[in-house]
């Protein structure tokens, strides 16, 4: 197996030794989880040769980055797994084609040297929707049991405009479906409520705004809130500081009081979240490595996977 560090062998941060102070926590945290899912795969597949890879659209390391890094590793099978539980034209549909689009440039022959294969959501996932309330569940340990009587769960999700949803996009309705399967599965039924964050520009974006209905949660005189990023897999600014910071401090400016306010810890590397995109990659190499060499003994034993 190759020894280059995959996830960060191209950051410009680590190749100058630099700690940066100032940045998201978004790609730290995203090397963690690609390093704990590939020691996962090295403990359910001993036999077999697994590489987890870092693929950004937006910063290092890009498609064509890693597309050489997959012909330098010899690597014959990929798995395409978005860090979006819950599929969208405009997040995994727009990566999808970003690779597709590398693809094209790299192998103009459309002979890549891997199979491939795509997991186009997984929000349902029981694994997945178990950590979702594991980490509700580490919130609410915080509190006495009356401030948790009283808390309500804000849902919060990334918006999405208009537009997007009524020409078919599934993203809002697989977000609704996720919070309604979450609630389904806990014992303790608190009130709750979903809302969407991070609306920019002109268009008319989905409702209610995450701002909004805390506001309007305020003005009844609720004011005890769990706020749930449902649709982050990842702690970063959109988790940490819209929520945690700038909302509260938006709030009171206008004069609002919280009793208790707290947001949710991302789920990032909880042990759940790494079992669920094991379980969707191997889902799609069913028909290439069988189920039984996931727990047992595997006669395949030269082969490479990357997912």
């Amino acid at each position: 197996m190759s020894k280059r560090v995959y996830g960060q062998q191209h950051c410009f941060n680590r190749k100058n030794k630099e700690v940066s102070t100032c940045c998201s926590p978004i790609n730290g945290l995203t090397e963690a989880q690609r390093r704990t899912l590939e020691k996962y795969f090295g403990e359910i597949l001993p036999e077999h040769e697994v590489n987890v890879y870092t693929c950004m659209r937006y910063w290092l390391p890009f498609a064509d980055q890693v597309m050489d890094d997959l012909v330098e590793d010899g690597i014959t099978h990929t798995v395409l797994m978005p860090l979006y539980p819950q599929f969208s034209w405009t997040t995994t549909g727009s990566s999808f084609r970003d690779w597709e689009n590398v693809l094209k440039e790299k192998f103009p022959n459309g002979e890549k040297p891997w199979k491939e294969f795509h997991v186009k959501n997984y929000y349902l996932n029981e694994s997945y929707l178990r950590t979702i309330n594991s980490r509700i569940d580490e919130a609410l340990a915080d509190m006495d049991e009356d401030t948790r009587r009283k808390t309500h769960f804000i849902f919060s999700a990334h918006g999405t405009p208009l537009l997007e949803v009524r020409s078919g996009d599934p993203y809002t309705t697989e977000i609704k479906e996720t919070m309604e399967a979450v609630m389904a599965r806990r014992e303790e039924k608190n009130s709750y409520w979903l809302s969407f964050q991070s609306r920019v520009g002109p268009q008319k974006w989905t409702q209610p705004n995450t701002e909004d209905l805390v506001r309007r949660h305020l003005e009844y005189g609720i004011k005890n809130f769990l706020m749930i990023p449902i649709a982050f897999v990842t702690d970063h600014i959109e988790t940490l500081y819209e929520l945690g910071v700038e909302l509260v401090e938006d709030m009171e400016e206008e004069g609002f009081e919280f009793e208790n306010y707290k947001v949710m810890e991302g789920i990032n590397t909880h042990p759940d979240f790494i079992k669920a995109l094991a379980e969707e990659s191997l889902n799609c190499l069913k028909h290439e490595i069988p189920q039984e060499a996931i727990q047992w003994e595997t006669e395949e034993k030269n082969k490479k996977v990357t997912a």
